[in-house]
């Protein structure tokens, strides 16, 4: 989301405080002008990296200690989409930050994501909220206090570094180079259940995630659904959160994207966005263009979904196992149901999204 200027970043400061897993009472204005007052006449990632200063500087020395790593392959793949007890991660645990301290935070992962409804910063809101839900309901490692925040490398305008920020059912790896953004991959993003009511309020954070894939199969003729569906099962993501393997499959399967009509390659364009759109505007447009001269060389394929039927939207992703992907020369998103494990009776999503040549850019 770009924010720009301090009225805004006062009513995200407000809106992540409402949702913070730390509930002392603060006063918002002031920890707003403490945490991101001296980047408003900032833009670009040059107010990404005032945030991200101004965050470390809210820290111990302890803290930065912990908080900044060093920029490597082996430090970047330590993200996963397990409980905390059950993976590695880098950085601090929201937890273990103050009030004022995870504001900060908060107003610098508002800065580097998009603002697109339900996408970007407002989904990792929701998505967090269904964590508390899930340990709510479970206990155990689930919920947003066990979310981290972290850097490898550190962050600047001339050198390369890396914004991490996961916990079970969230990743983002932004990577920045002299000033601009080299990758935004790998990425991860679930739900579970896929509907859950909060406070009297009910989310729905993968809706869009889920519309827009059963909507760009629902384009396909009924020839190009069997061209495009493969007999393999899959039980989650092939290229799994926090895979040790950068290797993607040799062969593309299913259909190729130059080979559908007008109107399903408009819908497989669309299919890429929200995961897009969890960046700001800027970055966001510079990907969609990449993958928008791709997309001709692009394939789709997808498993299940035995209920699916050409023109009819809601008869995909209905139950365990419905599966699809989008693999082009650079793309890579995958979506899948899966049995709940919290809520057995249910099923949850698991998605990812990749990038052939820019995942863990430069490492």
């Amino acid at each position: 989301m770009s924010v720009t200027n301090l009225k805004s970043i006062a009513i995200i400061a407000a809106f992540s405080l409402l949702f913070s897993c730390n509930k002392e009472e603060e006063d918002i204005d002031t920890i707003t002008e403490v945490v991101t007052s001296d980047c408003d006449a900032s833009t670009g990632v040059d107010k990404i990296v005032c945030l991200a200063n101004n965050y470390l500087g809210t820290l111990s020395t302890t803290q930065q200690t912990t908080s900044v790593n060093s920029l490597n392959l082996t430090n970047a793949k330590k993200w996963s989409n397990l409980p905390e007890n059950g993976s590695t991660r880098l950085g601090l645990k929201f937890s273990a930050l103050s009030s004022t301290q995870l504001l900060a935070a908060k107003a610098l992962l508002a800065e580097v994501m998009g603002n697109t409804t339900d996408q970007g910063y407002n989904q990792f809101i929701q998505t967090t909220l269904s964590d508390d839900n899930l340990s709510a309901a479970a206990g155990g490692p689930y919920g947003s206090g066990n979310y981290v925040i972290g850097f490898l490398g550190t962050p600047s305008t001339t050198g390369k570094w890396m914004l991490q920020v996961g916990g079970h059912h969230y990743a983002a790896n932004v990577t920045f180079d002299a000033g601009e953004v080299v990758s935004i991959t790998p990425s991860h993003q679930g739900v579970e259940p896929i509907t859950f009511t909060t406070s009297g309020t009910t989310y729905t954070p993968m809706a869009t995630e889920r519309a827009v894939m059963a909507d760009m199969l629902a384009s396909f003729t009924k020839d190009e659904l069997a061209a495009a569906k493969i007999s393999t099962v899959f039980s989650d993501c092939l290229l799994v959160p926090g895979s040790t393997s950068n290797t993607f499959p040799a062969t593309k399967l299913g259909v190729k994207v130059s080979a559908l009509s007008s109107t399903a390659q408009a819908k497989v364009l669309a299919a890429m966005d929200p995961w897009l759109d969890d960046l700001n505007e800027s970055t966001a447009a510079n990907y969609k263009a990449r993958y928008t001269a791709d997309l001709a060389d692009t394939y789709v394929t997808y498993s299940g979904n035995s209920s699916g039927l050409s023109g009819t939207s809601s008869s995909f992703f209905t139950a365990n196992a419905d599966y699809v992907r989008i693999d082009g020369p650079g793309i890579w998103i995958e979506f899948i149901c899966q049995t709940g494990v919290v809520y057995p009776s249910l099923i949850h999503y698991h998605s990812v999204y990749r990038d052939h040549d820019q995942d863990y850019i430069g490492l």
